[in-house]
């Protein structure tokens, strides 16, 4: 799976939960001005979560297609090794 694919899915999942978090205000509020708040508070939980998802204890708990980094060094190593052999 490619890191963009990778990307992807994560922010998917950060916004799907955001917005479960915001939904039920959203519905009852007819308002803009009365669920503005909760949709910056859905931002915010996106914001919150994509932080959390980036901490290295929890990429550890993540299934490996969600996790992105360097997958201890491995993909680093990739790609120090392609480089070497177009140069």
């Amino acid at each position: 799976m490619s890191e963009a694919t990778r990307r992807s899915l994560r922010t998917l999942v950060q916004t799907a939960v955001a917005l479960a978090i915001a939904l039920p205000a959203l519905v009852d509020a007819s308002d803009v001005t009365e669920s503005l708040p909760w949709a910056a508070g859905a931002v915010t939980a996106a914001a919150v979560l994509s932080r959390i998802m980036a901490l290295d204890s929890v990429q550890r708990l993540l299934p490996r297609p969600l996790r992105t980094g360097l997958d201890d060094g491995r993909a680093l190593a990739a790609l120090l090794r392609a480089e070497r052999r177009r140069g």
